[in-house]
């Protein structure tokens, strides 16, 4: 593995340095797996640069890195995205993700359960290098009563403290998980509120759909975009059932029931899903790639990270609308929002919300309601 020059070495010491004395003796070892990962990622990393200029190197690799560098290029050219050292460098971790997030939520609550870190403040998941320890933790927390979810991470922000690499995990996918990604995680290094993942995770996937619109508009042929524009749409459909049933089992859990009759009826509420979605994928062309995650372990905290990811997308893209796809007039409304209270943000958003989606006053205010109240605090 390659050393990490000094300058980035010492930022990331002193951050693990910080973090451990405010930390319990329980998350010392959760710092310090997430300093040595990110300081096994950092130094695996070269400059793509020096790596296509290699004869004895792979051709398609090169071929690869020549196109993630030119979506690089067009994320700060046509989106206005920062304008720095990601993404010039390259890293094979020799695995198929970089983390594992664990997220949880109780049994009868959409409420997810919330980790704060130091850098970041509190965000409603918990990463870990190895998978087997985002295991152990998911186990601990269904001991505890939680319904859990495990999901493998491709790439992740350190919001500009350190220049973010190219990973293989996000590479060998293909030319559009390229795109999608660096533009998502570009997106975070332009904007991040603390303590606030819903909205720091929307605003980044309303940027990558509108960085993808654009960017398959002019690099792929007519056949190639109409394959994207069908995957596209399956994922925009299954976005909406899971909304529609988020609204459903949060009307559930506030019904007060007896511990065994609420158990009965959310498995019943699971099965509609279930029945529901296997309608939905029966006009997608046989495509089935969903169905993993719509399995038999599907629970409240898988429903909670589609939540965290997606659930106000729409009312971001409303306000790019709004702009007329302005990025620069959209980013400076965002930041706005961003400078803004938790409750006035999301109060914002909810009426952003309620109109894309031709929704009441009434659900508007309860919407905000409901994000001002999340356990991401």
């Amino acid at each position: 593995m390659a050393s990490m020059p000094d300058g980035r070495l010492r930022p990331l010491l002193l951050a693990a340095a910080l973090a451990m004395s405010l930390a319990g003796c329980g998350n010392l070892a959760y710092y310090a797996q997430a300093v040595g990962g990110h300081f096994e990622v950092m130094g695996a990393a070269r400059p793509i640069d020096e790596i296509v200029r290699d004869p004895a190197g792979d051709p398609a690799l090169h071929a690869q890195l020549r196109e993630a560098l030119a979506i690089r290029e067009f994320a700060t050219r046509e989106l206005g995205l920062p304008d720095n050292g990601s993404y010039r460098r390259y890293a094979d971790l020799g695995r198929p993700f970089v983390l594992w997030n664990v997220f949880a939520a109780p049994e009868f609550s959409l409420q997810p359960k919330s980790w704060c870190m130091l850098m970041v403040g509190c965000v409603n998941y918990r990463g870990y290098y190895a998978r087997e320890d985002a295991e152990r933790l998911a186990a601990e927390l269904r001991e505890e009563g939680y319904d859990t979810f495990v999901g493998g991470v491709p790439a992740y922000s350190t919001l500009g403290w350190f220049d973010d690499p190219v990973l293989n995990t996000f590479l060998r996918p293909g030319t559009l998980e390229v795109a999608r990604t660096v533009f998502h995680e570009l997106a975070h290094q332009l904007v991040f509120v603390r303590d606030d993942t819903v909205f720091n995770e929307s605003f980044a996937t309303a940027v990558e759909n509108e960085g993808l619109r654009r960017w398959t508009s002019a690099h792929l042929a007519g056949g190639q975009r109409a394959s994207f524009d069908a995957q596209r749409a399956r994922k925009a459909a299954l976005a909406g059932l899971l909304r529609d049933y988020r609204e459903q089992f949060r009307a559930l859990y506030e019904t007060p029931r007896a511990a065994d009759l609420q158990r009965r009826a959310k498995a019943d509420l699971l099965a509609a899903l279930r029945g529901d979605y296997a309608a939905l994928k029966a006009g997608w062309g046989g495509y089935a790639g969903y169905d993993k995650l719509l399995g038999t372990d599907f629970n409240n905290a898988t429903l909670v990270s589609f939540a965290l990811y997606g659930e106000l997308v729409p009312a971001f893209e409303a306000l790019l609308q709004q702009e007329h796809h302005d990025l620069q007039r959209f980013y400076r409304r965002v930041r706005e929002l961003a400078a803004l209270d938790k409750a006035a943000r999301h109060g914002a958003l909810a009426r952003l919300l309620a109109a894309a989606n031709g929704a009441t006053t009434e659900t508007s205010g309860r919407l905000a309601s409901e994000r001002t109240g999340s356990s991401d605090r």
